[in-house]
């Protein structure tokens, strides 16, 4: 394969935004990385082997890539101004990103604590609303999800988007949780169903239903502290 050759010409699996695609960014270079941001070359050479030279002027260092001016890297044949902005902008992020603490991820292995999380979002509202939270086996948040707005029974809450996002995050571990803004803290009929029906489910597919829990200003009500999962 000549490194000449346009990108889109390649072959697909040597291709940089679809090598990231199936394979994840960690798996692409740093020169593959940064041709993604400028997305073509100039006439003689492709985007891949463009970053490759200026990486090379580099001594393959990002710090130094980070340094160099905008006159500096539009000076390369094919890099313009819009691209050479691009790269500097991509590198003080990368430069903010190592200076930021990585976020603690909560750990929720109690009702009490999901409701210490849940309450600020559920506590002023006059509707109803159902959210998901998505664990990992140690019991750390992954994402939390408002699955429906305005009302919670079997046909208002999809429970395969429950599932589909269960599985694209690699969850292992699923609560269910929603607001009673009546603050009357037993559960409904529609709420013993649904708490069914999202159980059975996650059992099919072996994710850990963790809890439901009801919200009220004040206090919650645990279907797993009440011996009913």
């Amino acid at each position: 394969m000549s490194e000449n050759l346009s990108i889109n010409k390649w072959a697909e699996e040597d291709r940089p935004r679809e090598k990231l695609e199936k394979h994840g960014a960690e798996a692409l270079s740093n020169a593959e990385l940064l041709a993604i941001l400028i997305g073509s070359g100039n006439t003689e050479e492709s985007a891949v082997a463009l970053m490759r030279r200026l990486l090379n002027d580099c001594n393959n260092n990002l710090n130094s890539l980070g340094k160099m001016s905008i006159s500096e890297l539009t000076a390369y044949k094919g890099m313009g101004p819009a691209k050479a902005i691009t790269i500097l902008a991509a590198c003080e992020l990368g430069k903010r990103r190592a200076m930021v603490k990585v976020e603690e991820r909560p750990t929720l292995n109690s009702a009490a604590r999901i409701y210490d999380l849940m309450h600020p979002h559920l506590q002023d509202l006059d509707v109803e609303e159902a959210w998901i939270l998505l664990l990992n086996q140690g019991m750390k948040l992954i994402k939390k999800m408002r699955i429906s707005h305005g009302g919670i029974s079997e046909t208002a809450v999809d429970v395969r988007l429950i599932l589909k996002e269960a599985l694209l995050c690699n969850a292992t571990v699923l609560a269910l949780c929603h607001n009673h803004p009546s603050n009357h803290l037993k559960p409904s009929l529609n709420d013993d169903q649904l708490t069914q029906r999202v159980k059975k489910a996650c059992d099919t597919m072996r994710i850990h239903f963790l809890d439901h829990l009801i919200i009220t200003d004040g206090d919650y009500y645990s279907y797993q502290e009440n011996g009913r999962l």
